[in-house]
């Protein structure tokens, strides 16, 4: 099975390895990739926003299960996916990618603090990198016009921090205007990079306890959280109703 459908977003059945010998094919083809990592949060925006919907159900060309909330679920709708492929590993694996071989990326949103602060991390640590665009999601422009400007520079990558579905909106502009670029919405993964924000300890990772551990250190995330049990209830009745 290549798709493994939860609520109308189709997931696709790979490991991690396989995700990373099929965007190394794509980049030393400089095919025109848009990767969306879906969470549970994203799935249920998805299922209230039909615009969301057609973009993941259209335009994306890999869609990662970016939380164990996903492998559970598709787990009990007994299609199981291989595991979890978070949208920050894959980030940190590109941008690695990207220093050796001096790819040329491009780096959108988060706070100005933020992207300065990453500017200098890369500096630093990743310093074959070509960054040829690094700009917070503060922008007043149109998002076609925002996607010109990033075309304009010609990037192999294409990160965009902007939140969902902001960013999947964007990258799906210039997935249409077949940019030949690897293109990937990580949310909040900027803030964790540039050390602004602590990702979970390696222990509550492992435990599938990454959520429980950015409520406790954001308690302002609780409002989000409440998304999870709507989701749980939402597959429970999707599996009742493919009995």
């Amino acid at each position: 099975m290549k798709k493994v459908n939860v609520l109308g977003v189709n997931f696709d059945n790979k490991t991690f390895n396989q995700f990373q010998n099929e965007f190394i094919g794509r980049l030393n083809n400089h095919e025109s990739t848009f990767i969306v990592t879906a969470n549970p949060e994203i799935v249920m925006a998805a299922n209230e926003n039909p615009e969301f919907m057609k973009i993941l159900q259209t335009d994306a060309d890999y869609i990662t299960a970016d939380g164990i909330g996903i492998v559970k679920a598709a787990k009990l709708l007994k299609t199981p996916l291989p595991e979890r492929v978070t949208g920050y590993d894959l980030f940190l694996w590109l941008m690695k990618l990207a220093n050796e071989r001096g790819l040329r990326v491009y780096l959108i949103g988060a706070k100005p603090k933020v992207i300065h602060s990453v500017q200098a991390k890369i500096a630093k640590n990743y310093a074959n990198i070509n960054l040829v665009g690094a700009e917070d999601g503060y922008f007043k422009e149109d998002l076609d016009l925002v996607a010109r400007r990033i075309q304009r520079t010609q990037p192999d990558l294409v990160f965009a921090a902007l939140g969902f579905p902001k960013q999947e909106k964007l990258l799906s502009i210039l997935r249409k205007n077949a940019t030949p670029a690897l293109m990937m919405g990580i949310g909040g993964s900027l803030d964790v990079f540039s050390g602004q924000v602590k990702r979970a300890p390696e222990v509550f990772q492992k435990a599938h306890l990454e959520w429980f551990y950015r409520l406790v250190t954001n308690p302002t995330r609780f409002k989000r959280m409440l998304v999870l049990p709507r989701f749980v209830m939402k597959v429970h009745k999707n599996k009742r109703g493919n009995k």
